[in-house]
C-alpha cells in the first residue's frame, strides 16, 4: 500500500510513531496528483510548495517531540470557498477574478493549528450552487458526475489526492459528492462547526464538516474542528469534546428508525436493496428497528427552496447587479429567480421550518438514529439532466440529489454518509444516517460500528 492510500487514522499512528515521515506522505500523494488530477480536475490549485515547507516544518517538529495531534503532518484538501489568508478564495466562478483572503477562516486556523497540511484547494459548483460540480469527474467513473457542491473534496479522497479534506453542504453538498465517490462525509450539527471565513450560500442552512475514508477519520477531524466560535451568529457555545467513537460495535439497545415515508419513495431498487441490507446489518449488531413516519414531507422541497433561494440572492446582490455575465448561466438563473421570490415566501418558508424543527424534536423521542439512502440513485453520465423512474415519473437530476439530504440541513440535525455497496456498474451506493441535535457521539459510533464489521471495498477510482 503507498502512503497516499492510508487513511487519516492509519496516517496518523504512522508518523507517530515515526514509521511514516509527513514528507514521506505529503509527497506521495502529490505525486499522486501528478498522475491523476489531470483526468479528475479536483483541485483549483495545488499548493504543493507550501505542502512541502509545512511537512518538512511537521517532521522537524515530531522529531523533536513536539507532535500536535492526529492531523499533524496530514495531507488535506479545502473547498474553494474555505478562506486561506494569502491565497485565493475563488468559489470556482469568474466573479472571485483576483481575490485574495485577507485572514484564515476559522476552520482553516484550527486545522493549521492541529499541524494539517494544505493540498490544495478544491473544485465546489460555483459558488456551492449547485450538486454535480461540473468541473469535476466521478473518481470511480470518468464519465459520470462527481456529485456537488463538494465534489472536488470528495473526488480527492476518493482518488488518493488528500487524505481527508473539507466540504459545505447547504442541502445535501458534503453527503451527496460523499456518497457518488464512495467516501465518508459527515454534515455536523448546525452551528457546532464555525463558519466565519466561508464564503456562504444560505447562511441559515449552511454547514462546514469533513470528508474522509473512515468514520472514524471523519470523527478526528470533528474533533479538531467544532467549538464556539463568537465571529459566527449562529455558532454554538459547546463543552469541546472527543468525538472519535470506540471500537465496539455492540449496539444493543439503540433505536434505529426506519423511513416508511420520503426517504425509499423514487428510490433506484439497487440503492434499496443495499441500504436495507445494511441496515439489517444494523440489527444483527444489536440494534432494534422502528419503522417511522417522516414528517412533513410534502413540505420540505417547497421549505428548502424558500430558504435558501432568497438567501443566497441577497448574499450575491450587488454582483448579480454589475457583473452577471461572469456566473455560469445555471447559477445566474437561480439566482434571479431568488429576486422574485417575496418576503412573504421567506416568512413561510421560515415557519415551515419552525413547525418541522418541531415535528422531528417528537421524532427522536422514539429512536436514536435513522437510516435511509442518502441519495437515490448512483452517479448519472455528465449532462444527464433529468432521472426517469419505473413509474413514468421524471424528476430533474439536481432535485433528485438534494431530496434525501435537504431534511438534515432544515432541521439542522447532523447526518453521515457511509459507503454501502456499489451497483451492478460499480458505482458507489450510499447509507445515510441521522440523528439528533449534538448527537454527533451516537452517530459516529454507529457508522463506525457497521465500517468496522462490514468490509467496505476502499476507493479504487479509475486513473
Amino acid at each position: 500500500m503507498q502512503p497516499y492510500e492510508l487513511s487519516l487514522t492509519a496516517a496518523s499512528d504512522a508518523i507517530r510513531s515515526r514509521r511514516l515521515s509527513p514528507v514521506e506522505l505529503v509527497e506521495s500523494v502529490l505525486a499522486r496528483v501528478d498522475q491523476v488530477e489531470p483526468q479528475l480536475g479536483a483541485y483549483v490549485a495545488v499548493t504543493a510548495d507550501r505542502a512541502r515547507r509545512a511537512a518538512r516544518a511537521a517532521e522537524h517538529e515530531v522529531a523533536h517531540g513536539r507532535y500536535r495531534g492526529p492531523l499533524h503532518g496530514v495531507p488535506m484538501g479545502l473547498k474553494d470557498l474555505i478562506d486561506i489568508a494569502g491565497t485565493p478564495t475563488t468559489a470556482s466562478s469568474r466573479v472571485r477574478a483576483g481575490h485574495r483572503a485577507r485572514a484564515d477562516s476559522a476552520v482553516a486556523a484550527r486545522l493549521a493549528d492541529a499541524g494539517a497540511v494544505l493540498v490544495g484547494k478544491t473544485h465546489t459548483h460555483e459558488f456551492a450552487y449547485g450538486l454535480t460540480t461540473p468541473q469535476t469527474r466521478n473518481a470511480r467513473a470518468h464519465d459520470r458526475i462527481a456529485g456537488g457542491s463538494s465534489g472536488g473534496s470528495a473526488v480527492a479522497v476518493a482518488s488518493g489526492t488528500a487524505t481527508f479534506a473539507l466540504g459545505t453542504d447547504t442541502g445535501g453538498s458534503i453527503r451527496v459528492p460523499a456518497a457518488l465517490n464512495g467516501v465518508v462525509g459527515l454534515k455536523p450539527t448546525y452551528g457546532l462547526v464555525p463558519r466565519h471565513g466561508v464564503t456562504s450560500l444560505s447562511w441559515s442552512l449552511d454547514h462546514v464538516g469533513p470528508i474522509t475514508r473512515t468514520v472514524e477519520d471523519a470523527a478526528t477531524v470533528l474533533t479538531a474542528l467544532a467549538g464556539h466560535d463568537p465571529r459566527d451568529p449562529a455558532s454554538l457555545d459547546v463543552p469541546a469534546a472527543d468525538y472519535r467513537p470506540a471500537d465496539d460495535p455492540d449496539l444493543t439497545g439503540l433505536r434505529i428508525g426506519l423511513p416508511r415515508t420520503h426517504y425509499f419513495d423514487h428510490v433506484d431498487p439497487e440503492v434499496e436493496s443495499a441500504v436495507r441490507h445494511a441496515v439489517g446489518h444494523l440489527e444483527a449488531l444489536g440494534a432494534r428497528l422502528v419503522e417511522v413516519d417522516v414528517p412533513m414531507t410534502r413540505y420540505l422541497q417547497a421549505t428548502q427552496w424558500g430558504l435558501m433561494v432568497p438567501e443566497a440572492t441577497a448574499y450575491h446582490e450587488r454582483t448579480l447587479r454589475t457583473v452577471p455575465e461572469l456566473y455560469q448561466a445555471d447559477v445566474r438563473v437561480l439566482l434571479e429567480a431568488g429576486e422574485l421570490l417575496t418576503a412573504g415566501d421567506y416568512l413561510r418558508a421560515q415557519r415551515s421550518r419552525t413547525l418541522m424543527r418541531q415535528e422531528w424534536a417528537r421524532l427522536w423521542e422514539t429512536v436514536d438514529v435513522i437510516a435511509a439512502p442518502a441519495v437515490p440513485l448512483t452517479a448519472v453520465r455528465a449532462g444527464e439532466e433529468t432521472v426517469t423512474w419505473p413509474d413514468g415519473t421524471t424528476e430533474g437530476v439536481s432535485d433528485a440529489l438534494v431530496r434525501l439530504s435537504a431534511p438534515a440541513n432544515i432541521t439542522g440535525v447532523p447526518a453521515l454518509t457511509v459507503p454501502a455497496g456499489q451497483d451492478a456498474a460499480d458505482l458507489p451506493i450510499g447509507l445515510q444516517l441521522l440523528g439528533r441535535p449534538l448527537g454527533e457521539h451516537t452517530l459516529l459510533r454507529v457508522g463506525h460500528a457497521f465500517e468496522r464489521t462490514r468490509p467496505t471495498p476502499a476507493p479504487t477510482p479509475a486513473a
